[in-house]
């Protein structure tokens, strides 16, 4: 790979990062908030993912830095999960549910987007990117599944 396209690919794996730590962040908040018996399910389950979501920033850390770029501080981050944030009301499963599934579609879409720009240029990258790319689409689906749940 040359200088240029090295550089956005560590530009897109810093979008990644931030997502990952910015979701940490939301799922630790909702797992909390959230009151209500109907909640329990979905507490459980954001506060069981964050471990797995905190793996994946540590990772694409780990890659940024091998490949030559600098990790991002807090500062360096955008905040971008807008339906992810503690709904008011402490009981509205759903919005939360439906900021789950935002985030993980454009999760997805992040991931995409990095295995594109490494196609044939970075296989550790590329194939990093596959690995947690599987992992965002099964937390999507099973946040699908308590959709359709919740919306009966």
């Amino acid at each position: 790979m040359n200088d240029t396209e090295n550089q956005t690919v560590i530009d897109a794996l810093c979008v990644a990062y931030g997502m990952e730590l910015e979701t940490v962040q939301n799922y630790i908040a909702n797992s909390v908030h959230l009151d209500g018996v109907r909640s329990d399910v979905i507490k459980k389950a954001l506060a069981a993912d964050v471990t797995e979501e905190v793996q994946h920033a540590q990772q694409i850390a780990h890659r940024i830095k091998t490949i030559g770029g600098k990790v991002p501080g807090s500062l360096s981050l955008t905040p971008s999960q807008h339906g992810l944030q503690p709904p008011d009301d402490t009981t509205d499963v759903v919005t939360v549910i439906r900021g789950v599934i935002a985030a993980e579609e454009a999760a997805i879409a992040q991931y995409q987007k990095i295995i594109a720009l490494c196609d044939g240029k970075d296989y550790v990258t590329q194939d990093l990117m596959i690995q947690i790319l599987g992992n965002e689409e099964e937390h999507r689906r099973e946040f699908i599944g308590f959709l359709k749940e919740y919306e009966r």
